[in-house]
């Protein structure tokens, strides 16, 4: 199997032929690396103002909590860091065994994985939690980039480039939908939108994103849990005084609307939420809901502008100007994936979405999803060093 080197002849999705210098033209995306740092610290503030009361239920302190939160941070961010320091295309020469090693672990954990709240997503090791799910994303996606990379000079063929791609996706996706049907939703909607980019078939992506809907369905249909969550979200968004919003279901929703129309304008200011005292798990699914009670509208939509940032930064610039297609699409596939669960999260505790798991990127309290999302964003560092307009210029001049 060959990859190419950001130095090799390589036909870029955008029509680029020029060979590439061998080595990186500069370092990694200062953008990027300044709004990762202030969504940490940003997280940091957040966690500690959202977990004193769960603290106060487990007999410890927030500021314990927030310390081990603090090590988690700094943990995704040597990941990073380590990541950025090594080429994407060597990633890329381990997705298919990352893959195949991740269906090995989601089978694990619908065996002997942690019963939380009815559904299996975390393993237990030595103490310590994992949930394969977020390592089967990050595998994926980069897997998907290099099935799409490779496939190139054939890509409308059905039974060459898109079956392929297809098992791959459907497999993935649907050993993560049996306990987690939101992250395969979000991770199937990513790879869509990469094959898109990759240019298959228009119709060949109908069909996946129609398999997609018909698994979706079935999975909701199969879980009465689920089925209670999409009642109570049609219902608040038919009927505002539904009493869905006073049950059981909508008490999470309920709580999070009331946190958000205390913030107004200003907030509340730091530290002082009340409603952290009755939103379930405010300082993962739900720490939103704090920002925007505590820091105000203000806050609210000034940290959505970082997301906002992330995205343009990663697709207008990084993805758009990385030296082959495998290195667009990898950059593609990180950046909706960092972006996209900071956009769902503050869409459920908004009442955009019905409610789900999916936590806030280096803002929610949590340790697999933060390592994964360094890992996302050190695969965009690495590629932003390949930047192919300056190279150009570089080895025209």
């Amino acid at each position: 199997m060959h990859y190419t080197t950001p130095n090799s002849k390589v036909g870029s999705i955008f029509g680029t032929t020029k060979e590439e210098l061998d080595t990186p033209v500069q370092g990694s995306d200062r953008v990027i690396l300044v709004c990762v740092f202030v969504l940490m610290m940003f997280g940091a503030m957040a966690v500690y103002s959202s977990i004193a009361y769960f603290a106060q239920m487990h007999g410890t302190t927030a500021g314990a909590l927030v310390a081990g939160h603090m090590v988690k941070l700094a943990i995704a961010f040597i990941a990073m860091i380590l990541v950025s320091k090594m080429s994407y295309t060597v990633l890329a020469r381990f997705s298919r065994i990352a893959v195949i090693f991740s269906w090995l672990l989601l089978f694990a954990v619908m065996i002997y994985g942690d019963l939380v709240f009815g559904a299996r997503r975390a393993l237990s090791i030595g103490g310590f939690s994992f949930q394969p799910s977020s390592f089967a994303a990050v595998a994926l996606i980069i897997h998907v980039a290099v099935l799409l990379h490779e496939k190139q000079g054939y890509i409308k063929d059905f039974k060459r480039a898109f079956l392929p791609i297809l098992i791959w996706v459907g497999a993935t996706c649907l050993l993560i939908g049996l306990e987690d049907l939101s992250s395969a939703a979000l991770l199937m909607g990513i790879c869509i939108f990469m094959m898109f980019v990759g240019r298959i078939s228009t119709i060949q992506i109908a069909g996946l994103a129609l398999i997609g809907v018909i698994g979706a369905s079935s999975l909701i249909m199969s879980s009465p849990e689920r089925q209670s969550r999409i009642t109570q979200y049609v219902s608040q968004i038919t009927e505002i005084n539904s009493t869905e919003l006073e049950s059981a279901e909508g008490y999470q929703a309920q709580q999070a609307h009331i946190a958000i129309a205390r913030g107004q304008l200003m907030g509340v200011g730091i530290g002082k939420s009340t409603q952290r005292d009755f939103l379930p798990a405010p300082y993962n699914d739900f720490i939103f809901a704090i920002i925007a009670e505590e820091y105000g509208m203000i806050g609210s939509f000034g940290l959505m502008i970082i997301f906002v940032v992330i995205l343009i930064r990663g697709v207008a610039f990084i993805a758009r100007q990385a030296p082959d297609a495998l290195g667009t699409l990898m950059a593609l596939g990180a950046t909706l994936m960092i972006t996209l669960y900071g956009f769902v999260n503050a869409a459920v505790a908004t009442g955009l979405f019905p409610v789900t798991g999916l936590p806030m990127p280096f803002i929610s309290y949590g340790g697999t999803s933060m390592l994964f999302a360094g890992v996302m964003v050190g695969i965009l560092l690495n590629i932003s060093k390949y930047n192919r307009q300056i190279q150009n210029r570089f080895y025209n001049g």
